[in-house]
């Protein structure tokens, strides 16, 4: 009885681990049923979950209209649902439309993002989907922004493009291995089975606008000081070429050379020298 116990509560212990935590501000979008992602608006989404109470605010992206609503919640364990039930500020025109919603958000473990479908039984035929990731902003009930929307423009290029949210990129990237590429005796061809690291190395790099990356070319002590930086150089060309060629800009990369001057292992050895035939790689 007393091991069946056990086994229990580590289940429920690891049920309770892997529950996000959805407290805080989220920001994204809201988007109407048949418009395309360049037509939704702005949405954000304050959540306690240790309340029944919420609010959010929607602003129409390039200018300075928005709508403040409170709202009723629920919570299940990565999900969360809520119902606007009234508008208390807003600034209008003639083409805004401030529709009261509500809509089962859940969180997705793989992308980061808390997303799910919406209606409003105020608005006749309004429907959709909100997209949302976790925000560093503090949610606000002035007429300014919460931020400026030059961030809107990187979300929907990012949804686009099928990228994660920015909390789980960051997180790809922190725990991010690198790994050495091995070159040939004497060659500057990149291997085949280096191809799948590279291409999720690009993965990474693509989604941090501000992170850019440095390829360091090496070689073993064969050869003369001359020669060997410039098959040094050659190695991370190739490697740089390799980036290029799939989908990362030439902007984003840094190259640096030292022929043998940088050897990881002793060159007196055949297990040596093929260590040191190498490119290695940071992220600057």
């Amino acid at each position: 009885m007393l091991k069946t116990l056990n086994i229990f509560f580590v289940f429920i212990s690891l049920l309770s681990y892997a529950q996000a935590d959805l407290n805080g501000l989220w920001q994204g979008i809201i988007i109407q049923d048949g418009k395309k992602i360049d037509q939704g608006n702005i949405f954000f989404l304050e959540i306690k979950t240790s309340s029944a109470e919420g609010k959010s605010r929607e602003e129409l992206y390039s200018t300075d209209l928005y709508s403040l609503k409170k709202l009723k919640t629920d919570f299940k364990p990565n999900s969360v649902t809520f119902k606007q039930t009234v508008t208390y500020k807003k600034k209008t025109s003639p083409k805004s439309s401030w529709c009261l919603v509500e809509a089962t958000l859940n969180y997705i473990d793989s992308t980061g993002y808390l997303e799910g479908k919406y209606t409003s039984s105020e608005c006749k035929r309004n429907t959709g989907k909100i997209i949302l990731y976790r925000s560093k902003m503090k949610f606000t009930e002035t007429e300014v922004p919460i931020q400026t929307h030059n961030w809107f423009d990187t979300y929907k290029k990012d949804l686009k493009n099928g990228e994660k949210a920015p909390e789980i990129r960051e997180l790809e990237r922190k725990n991010f291995v690198f790994k050495p590429v091995y070159f040939d005796y004497d060659k500057a061809d990149v291997k085949e089975e280096y191809y799948a690291f590279l291409l999720s190395l690009i993965h990474v790099v693509n989604g941090h606008s501000d992170l850019r990356i440095k390829v360091i070319g090496n070689t073993d002590s064969d050869g003369s000081d001359i020669y060997n930086e410039d098959l040094s150089r050659r190695r991370a060309q190739a490697i740089t070429d390799f980036f290029v060629q799939h989908g990362l800009s030439a902007d984003r990369l840094k190259i640096e050379f030292k022929g043998e001057k940088n050897p990881v292992d002793n060159n007196k050895t055949e297990e040596g020298k093929q260590k040191n035939r190498r490119v290695d790689f940071e992220f600057i």
